[in-house]
């Protein structure tokens, strides 16, 4: 009966070098999920504030801060400001490809339409927000 002498280091340099291509494809890809995924919270988490917002303006009133329209001015992905006619996200805590951006939600004050921008890179956005 012969006995099992275990792996050869030859095996064990391939498994590591099959393993470290795996990990070369693999991280990169998900720091951009992380990415999106942040910019993608950051977008849900102002457009809670449209709603408000609406019911604000409609009655004859003007939005001064972000807690008049119940949200915070900083979560854990986003700084949030507000003016007269815009919500914006400043993202934060995230990604370097992500990092800084903005998210914005602009009310038409004529049509009462609202639309999304980003300044995030597309492949990055949502499709609801597209980016630059």
């Amino acid at each position: 009966m012969k006995r099992n002498q275990g792996f050869t280091l030859i095996e064990l340099m391939i498994v590591v070098a099959i393993i470290g291509i795996l990990a070369a494809v693999a991280l990169p890809a998900y720091s951009n999920y992380q990415a999106s995924s942040k910019v993608t919270a950051g977008l849900s988490e102002i457009s809670a504030g449209k709603t408000a917002f609406e019911n604000i303006i409609n009655n004859g009133g003007t939005v001064a801060a972000v807690t008049d329209i119940g949200l915070q001015a900083a979560t854990g992905n986003c700084a949030i400001a507000v003016t007269a006619s815009t919500i914006v996200c400043t993202i934060d805590n995230a990604p370097t490809q992500v990092d800084g951006k903005t998210i914005t939600w602009s009310r038409d004050a004529a049509t009462g339409v609202w639309t999304c921008a980003t300044s995030v890179e597309n492949k990055y956005a949502p499709k609801t927000c597209p980016g630059v």
